[in-house]
């Protein structure tokens, strides 16, 4: 046992790092899923302070051929405390090849992998690294319970132990609710198991069907659940306010910028350094607001709000459950509920962000070229980096606007709007 614990203790991880995001778009046409924020911080930033957190600190991120703006905004790692390496996977070949490439770098050990697009809070990692002490020799896999299997990969169980893992069953099938989170502890043998993983229906190799491949050799691959809450998987733009609020809610206050007198702040709030908050502002926690944004005056930040660097909200402005990121100016008599707006949009005055429909059904938006009801009886729009609109702009619930359009005055937005459209 002395020697188990010893090798977990140093235990390395690979993340896999290297996906489109194609569903997220526009938020990924101009950056990679991974570097969406969420509580004013990465995604895959989040992830890298839970390994550190859980004595995880030599990482190597898999990432893709044009994801190379990942590296740039982590460098070596050290302001995380952490060890960071990359090794580029240059086709989209599927999550086992993407963990094949790190071969090298765990050199024969046990190691950690997991998805670059989760977001996990507290101890999942660690709960994951318990496990997996109690044996070394077999795989510990993250599950959590979801609402709708049919959209995951769900793991079959029986006791503690995974006997199957099936892609996206439907209900009828009996697999259960258990989703695989995308965290697995895995012994050296795993290599073996990817090298005869056959190709998928979808043209590529997912270290699932190696990790069955494990499974019917007779290796033991224990499931270990996360507490409820603390796990999102982020593939679909909803998603990213989910995490959002997840991610706001395990905040603590935290007061660096300026805050002017006759400002109303309650609830649980972070204002960065060199942040201003103007007079008559209302700001309802938990809320984060980064560096150099401009808030106010006489504005309603609402709760699950996270507000970018230098982003500008002015005179007379409502935000609520959204998400703005960097450099977007929202100055002022404008609306936005429960939206994701991208890097540098220009909202002009009169802007309404529309987040409920007018029948009181759930919204749907297209992902993929499918119309898909999100589940959601709130959610306004979700719109790229570089989007302009004029005064008076109406957009309506669900809407995707790509980046680098131009909304003309006194538009009203009821369908997608595609990268550089026009509507005029």
């Amino acid at each position: 046992m002395h020697r188990q614990d010893k090798r977990v203790s140093g235990l390395k991880a690979v993340v896999l790092a290297a996906g489109e995001g194609v569903r997220l778009r526009p938020l990924t046409e101009k950056r990679p899923k991974n570097l969406i924020q969420v509580a004013c911080k990465p995604i895959l930033e989040h992830l890298i302070q839970n390994l550190v957190s859980s004595g995880v600190t030599e990482i190597l991120l898999v990432v893709g051929a044009k994801t190379d703006s990942i590296q740039r905004h982590f460098g070596n790692g050290k302001g995380l405390g952490a060890s960071l390496g990359y090794v580029v996977q240059p086709e989209v070949l599927g999550t086992a090849n993407a963990v094949g490439m790190a071969k090298d770098f765990v050199q024969n050990e046990p190691f950690l992998a997991l998805y670059g697009d989760i977001f996990v809070l507290g101890d999942a990692v660690k709960r994951v690294l318990d496990s997996f002490r109690k044996d070394t020799l077999g795989v510990s896999m993250a599950v959590s319970s979801v609402s709708d299997p049919q959209f995951y990969g769900i793991a079959k169980l029986e006791g503690e132990y995974v006997r199957s893992l099936v892609e996206k069953p439907s209900p009828e099938d009996g697999y259960g609710n258990m989703a695989n989170a995308g965290i697995f502890a895995f012994p050296p043998k795993i290599f073996t198991a990817i090298e005869s993983t056959p190709e998928s229906k979808r043209g590529e190799y997912e270290i699932t069907d190696s990790v069955g491949l494990l499974i019917h050799s007779g290796t033991r691959v224990r499931a270990v659940e996360l507490a409820p809450g603390s796990w999102k998987d982020i593939g679909r733009p909803w998603d990213l306010l989910e995490a959002n609020e997840i991610a706001l809610k395990d905040m603590k206050p935290n007061l660096r910028g300026e805050i002017e007198d006759g400002t109303h702040l309650a609830g649980s709030i972070v204002v960065k350094e060199h942040a201003r908050i103007r007079s008559g502002s209302y700001i309802e926690g938990p809320v984060c607001i980064a560096e150099g944004a401009e808030i106010g005056p006489n504005c309603y930040i609402r709760s699950h709000t996270s507000i970018g660097r230098n982003v500008r909200v002015g005179n007379g402005c409502e935000i609520k459950n959204s998400i703005v990121m960097d450099d977007t100016k929202i100055p002022h008599l404008s609306y936005v509920g429960d939206s994701i707006i991208g890097e540098r949009c220009n909202f002009g005055a009169g802007t309404m962000i529309a987040n409920l429909r007018f029948d009181d059904k759930p919204v749907r938006m297209m992902i993929s070229e499918r119309l898909v009801d999100t589940g959601r009886r709130k959610l306004g729009a979700v719109i790229g980096d570089d989007v302009q609109t004029g005064i008076n702009v109406s957009i309506m619930p669900g809407v995707k606007i790509g980046s680098d359009s131009w909304i003309g005055p006194s538009q009203t937005v009821a369908r997608d709007v595609p990268r550089n459209g026009r509507i005029l």
